[in-house]
């Protein structure tokens, strides 16, 4: 299951010494975290937890309706394209949003072009090569951002304005980043954990169920780390979101939604 350094810091868990993750991050950031401290002097822990900035967790509450995406990162097995999920999802329609790594894109063009081609898709982007954006200064958030971004115009002709961090992690230099390129900085309210293998896909559909709500953002994995994901996504889309009279959307028709009014 992907991790994030927010997530740990939330948790208060902290990475191991010979990891050499904090220590690279600390060394990296000096300066920015310098300056945050002379503005508001306070340094916590996890300092990039605290952006101000609007980074989009949700929908309206009053939208009927919840947005399934799907993260495309990079694999070192497999063949990173889970075709069992995407075979479902076409064949019966099922509005998604895909937020693709550059990396990834690089090894699939053909699957690229064919989920562009679906018009109850939608697709934004989930970094260059998958990096901990915290770690890196403005410049280099910046390429890793921008990288997939221009893949998609120069290489499929296709323009996205919807961004998601890897691993979850960000801080106020992503944010600022984002905006400035013009981008919408996504996120979700309910992580799915599809990539855990420790878990059953009843225990995945019993977390999402209890949480789900009208405007939720969940987020799944469509290359190949979630073993039960084709399963789960069949019994939500099927059963769940029904039952509570929620329906798919992707996340621009979530943003946008406008809800029914009921008649007289």
């Amino acid at each position: 299951m992907d991790s994030t350094v927010t997530a740990a810091c939330a948790k208060g868990q902290f990475f191991p010494a010979d990891s050499g993750i904090l220590d690279h991050m600390l060394r990296r950031r000096a300066r920015q975290l310098l300056f945050s401290v002379l503005l508001t002097g306070t340094l916590g822990l996890c300092p990039w937890t605290q952006s101000t900035a609007q980074v989009i967790k949700s929908g309206p509450s009053s939208c009927p309706g919840v947005a399934l995406t799907f993260d495309l990162c990079p694999v070192r097995k497999g063949t990173g394209y889970d075709q069992p999920l995407m075979d479902y999802l076409i064949t019966h329609r099922i509005p998604a949003t895909f937020f693709m790594s550059g990396k990834w894109m690089t090894r699939h063009e053909t699957e690229v072009d064919h989920l562009l081609g679906m018009d109850f898709f939608e697709i934004g982007t989930h970094g260059d090569v998958h990096l901990h954006l915290p770690m890196h200064d403005a410049d280099e958030q910046r390429t890793e951002i921008l990288g997939p971004v221009t893949r998609l115009q120069e290489h499929h002709a296709h323009e996205t304005a919807l961004f998601r961090p890897p691993y979850g992690e960000y801080n106020d230099e992503t944010v600022a980043v984002v905006n400035r390129l013009g981008l919408r900085f996504i996120q979700w309210d309910i992580e799915s954990g599809d990539p855990d293998p420790t878990l059953s896909a009843e225990q995945i559909l019993t977390k999402v169920a209890k949480r789900v709500k009208p405007g939720s953002i969940i987020v799944f994995h469509a290359n190949g780390k979630g073993k039960q994901t084709r399963h789960v996504i069949e019994q939500l889309t099927s059963n769940i979101l029904p039952r509570k009279k929620l329906r798919p959307m992707t996340v621009s028709d979530l943003l946008n939604c406008t809800p029914l009014v009921p008649h007289d």
